[in-house]
Parts: structure tokens; C-alpha cells; sequence
């Protein structure tokens, strides 16, 4: 009965927004009177976090699975691979996303999707450390993972919402070079490397 209610709750957030997504409308998908909806929902805020929720573990079991298992590759594989993961993983469902997207604030900050945005950032954590070189001085590991998997993730969504004329190799290419020159150490002065 919960898998049908939210089911029918992600399709009416998709079909009608959070606006148009009434309790009576979700009811209704879900073939079940409004009486036994709110047995198990309250309201429809309620609905819309238990159906973000179950999206966000989708999520990021989708992505943690294909990320943790390549901790001992080079940088650029890491990086090029976790950015991909991602991808794919937000391009299962792009209509559901951008209810997700345009609504997440609404419900508040006690969403999945932060302790999602948790884990992989614990997981850009453990790479940098077994892989310190990599980063520059003066900058910690903490503060580099959240910079890394928020840039990511949000150029990783728009990419799937405003499907912009950019192949979608190059997009990750492109997007792996920024996260890999963000980490890079600095030359001292413009002869000692490129000019930034």
C-alpha cells in the first residue's frame, strides 16, 4: 500500500508539481480512498519526503556502488567515473528530478538527499586521503570534498534538466578537468606552469 501511495505520489509531483499534487489526486492514482492515504500519510508534505526520500537512496545506492568500488584508481578514472555514476544515475528518471529539484526546498532540509550529498562527500574524503598528493596545500580535505561533490552534483543536474548542445563525453571530460584543476597544486609563479 506505501509503494503504491508513493508511486502515485511521484507521479503526480511529476504530472502536476507539489501544487497540483493534492492528497486527492495521489489518492486517486494510488486507487485508495483518501481515508486510507492519511492512515499511513498525514498530509502531502509527508508524501513528498517519503517519495524524495526513496528517490535519494535509489540515488545514491545507484552512485556509491560504482564510486566505492574504484578507490584505487588514478585520479583522472576516479574523478571521470564518479562524475559519470552520477550521470547515469540522475538521468534514470530527468521528469522526476526536476520535481525534485524545483520542490526539495519546500519540504525542508531533512531530506535524503542531503545525507546523500553526505556520503559522497565521505567517499571524496577517503580518496583524498589515501591519494594526498593530489591536493594543494592549504586546503583540507573536508572543505575540498564539500566544494567537489556540490560543483559536481549541481552541474551534473542542470545537464540533465536544460540538455544543453554539449555532447555528453565532453560534458564529462570538461567537468573531470574542473574538479581535477580545482585539486591541482598551484605552480609558484606563471613560468613554472601553465597560466592559470
Amino acid at each position: 500500500m506505501v509503494d503504491r501511495i508513493l508511486d502515485a505520489g511521484q507521479e503526480m509531483l511529476i504530472a502536476h508539481g507539489y501544487d497540483g499534487a493534492s492528497t486527492n489526486r495521489i489518492a486517486a492514482a494510488a486507487g485508495v480512498s483518501p481515508g486510507s492515504l492519511y492512515q499511513y500519510f498525514p498530509n502531502k508534505e509527508a508524501i513528498a519526503g517519503a517519495v524524495i526520500d526513496r528517490y535519494s537512496d535509489q540515488l545514491a545506492a545507484r552512485v556509491a556502488a560504482r564510486v566505492s568500488e574504484r578507490l584505487d584508481q588514478p585520479a583522472p578514472d576516479y574523478v571521470r567515473e564518479s562524475i559519470a555514476a552520477l550521470l547515469d544515475a540522475l538521468d534514470v528518471h530527468p521528469e522526476f528530478l526536476r520535481a525534485v529539484v524545483e520542490h526539495t526546498p519546500r519540504l525542508g532540509s531533512e531530506t535524503k538527499l542531503l545525507a546523500f550529498e553526505q556520503r559522497i562527500g565521505e567517499l571524496t574524503v577517503a580518496y583524498l586521503t589515501i591519494n594526498r598528493s593530489l591536493v594543494r596545500p592549504g586546503v583540507t580535505f573536508d572543505t575540498a570534498a564539500w566544494l567537489l561533490v556540490r560543483m559536481v552534483e549541481h552541474l551534473c543536474v542542470r545537464y540533465i534538466l536544460d540538455q544543453p548542445p554539449i555532447d555528453r563525453d565532453t560534458f564529462v571530460d570538461e567537468v573531470t578537468v574542473m574538479a581535477l584543476n580545482f585539486l591541482r597544486r598551484w605552480p609558484e609563479s606563471a613560468s613554472e606552469g601553465e597560466v592559470l
